[in-house]
């Protein structure tokens, strides 16, 4: 269930942050109106609970896996839930970029998609990898609750033997293992974020030349960014 729904969350929420930075005033592609209609559909998804996110999307859930039970029925809220989250942090993580070296590849002649695939994205890579790892989190906790109304998971034994059989220290055993687990996938993320921005900055060299010349290879207007 999480696996599916984080990568579901990815590829449905980075778009959708990206296009709330360029669609914001002064960015790369501005409209207002867009922004703010993409801003207040996050907005309203994020605010719900995500109980009562999952009971509200039953039907269409039948709708695309014929069942509101199980682990494949879980996966359809679990994903709509953590796409705006996901959104949410994306546009925070790219909003960091250095802005001069937007505009750097602007002058250079690069176009939107050129600043979004070579400059917002592999600039705020160690930011998103920490978001990744925020919304698996995240959709560990979602899935939990989801586990209470037939999606199987930890949730689930942790209701039925724990809570309703009165096993209690098979209700903390969950609890313990959903502590490892979390422990384990946030110990990774942060490790594979913080490499991510060593390499990035191991070199002497400013961050602005060495990108110029990542997107430019060999053209004379890289050199020139250095010389200046």
């Amino acid at each position: 269930m999480v696996g599916w729904s984080t990568l579901i969350a990815v590829v449905g929420g980075l778009p959708m942050g990206v296009l709330l930075v360029l669609t914001d005033r002064g960015g790369l592609l501005q409209n207002t109106v867009l922004n703010k209609v993409i801003g207040q559909v996050v907005n309203v998804a994020r605010s719900m609970p995500f109980i009562i996110l999952m009971v509200a999307l039953m039907g269409f859930t039948r709708s695309i896996t014929g069942t509101t039970i199980g682990r494949e029925a879980a996966i359809v809220p679990l994903a709509i839930g953590a796409i705006p989250f996901f959104a949410r942090l994306v546009e925070t993580a790219v909003r960091e970029v250095d802005g001069g070296l937007v505009e750097a590849v602007q002058s250079m002649g690069g176009n939107t998609w050129t600043v979004v695939r070579k400059v917002l994205v592999p600039e705020s890579l160690p930011s998103l990898i920490s978001s990744t790892t925020t919304t698996i989190v995240a959709l560990i906790g979602y899935s939990a609750m989801a586990g209470t109304v037939g999606a199987g998971g930890l949730g689930d034994i942790a209701i039925r033997y724990g809570y309703q059989r009165f096993e209690t220290e098979l209700m903390w055993i969950t609890v313990g293992i959903l502590a490892v687990v979390i422990s384990v996938i946030q110990l990774i993320g942060d490790h594979a974020a913080r490499r991510l921005h060593r390499r990035g900055g191991r070199s002497g060299e400013p961050l602005l030349f060495r990108r110029l010349r990542g997107i430019f290879p060999g053209t004379v207007a890289a050199d020139t960014a250095k010389t200046r």
